[in-house]
């Protein structure tokens, strides 16, 4: 399959730069997979969960991890984003200026009255690094890194981070630090939404999985096969795990909020007696055309970027055709896209 095939014309002006004035004010697609399109709002999600669905939610919580500094001694701009700890005080970096920094460059975050020094140990591919982190701050290096970090919107939002960010680009249910992006479709909730769906018998079950800059990485070759997704750092607790197989056996619908949700769920290994295995590790599992979906019935997502693993993602659950017309739809109908933008229930 050619990733043209999954290509689509969005007008810029559609793309999310800011959240909903208020957090579940968002519209919502509603893509049934026999063919036919609703348009609500995502305050309606409850007209299509019914009591003993099983709403699985990703818990993993964004950090600052974009740092802002200058090089030693010359005084120039760099850019540092924290993409995953290698160790205590190591981190793989993507850094910009990437060419001027080579192993050895000194660096310095600050803000306010907190100070990081950086240090470049290795260099890697497309401006990615290897730097160790230091820091004199009373409450330790992660506490710093909160203090001095920035939220690292994604690279199609064209602004600066704003203070509200750090509330509105983080689900009400984060709790497990360690993304560098948030698992948009989960934005949408409020604590009161989420209240009245467990009222209604709506379980909920938890997992985590660590979203990285890959979530964004262009797809550049031609032939879907070829691309490889990077790894992402999954855990599934054996409570969840179990909620998972009796839901399975039982026959009632799993419902997974977001791309990651589903990434998590369909790397888990189930035993010949349908028993889901919890577990945790790296996941490099593409999910494209051809996927063979083992526990997801019904998925929460935003809209997704053209050509990218995401929008592949969501065309294996529901069928290149139909999202791609839900999606020519969402554009004639002026949906917000990406991020900070609404929302498709497919079921």
């Amino acid at each position: 399959m050619n990733v043209a095939d999954f290509d689509f014309e969005l007008p810029e002006s559609l793309i999310a730069q800011h959240p909903p004035r208020e957090r579940g004010g968002s519209r919502l697609l509603v893509l049934h997979r026999i063919g036919s399109i609703e348009h609500r709002q995502f305050a309606d999600l409850e007209d299509y969960l019914r009591p003993g669905d099983l709403l699985v939610l990703n818990t993993t919580r964004v950090f600052p991890a974009r740092l802002l500094g200058h090089r030693i001694p010359t005084g120039g701009a760099v850019e540092c984003l924290l993409l995953r700890p290698v160790d205590a005080g190591t981190w793989e970096c993507l850094v910009h200026p990437g060419q001027k920094l080579k192993p050895g460059a000194q660096v310095v975050f600050e803000r306010q009255d907190v100070r990081i020094d950086g240090e470049v140990l290795s260099m890697h591919f497309q401006g990615r690094r290897t730097i160790r982190l230091r820091t004199t701050h009373a409450e330790g290096l992660p506490d710093a890194i909160d203090r001095v970090g920035h939220v690292p919107l994604p690279p199609y939002i064209k602004r600066d981070d704003e203070h509200a960010d750090k509330e509105r680009y983080q689900t009400v249910y984060a709790r497990d630090r360690g993304s560098v992006a948030a698992p948009t479709a989960g934005l949408h909730f409020t604590a009161a939404q989420l209240d009245a769906l467990a009222a209604r018998g709506v379980e909920r079950a938890d997992i985590t999985l660590h979203v990285g800059y890959g979530t964004f990485k262009p797809v550049k070759v031609e032939d879907v096969e070829e691309h490889v997704v990077d790894a992402e750092r999954y855990a599934v607790s054996p409570e969840t795990a179990a909620a998972l197989t009796r839901a399975r056996r039982e026959g009632r619908r799993i419902v997974a909020v977001g791309t990651t949700t589903v990434r998590g769920l369909e790397s888990l290994t189930l035993t010949p007696d349908g028993e889901v295995l919890s577990g945790s590790g790296e996941t490099t599992l593409f999910i494209r055309p051809g996927h063979r979906f083992q526990l997801v019935d019904a998925m929460i997502t935003n809209f997704h970027l053209p050509r990218s693993s995401l929008l592949m993602l969501v065309s294996a659950f529901a069928g290149r055709e139909g999202v791609l017309a839900a999606y020519r739809e969402a554009v004639a109908e002026r949906y917000r896209f990406y991020s900070y933008g609404d929302a498709m229930l497919i079921v």
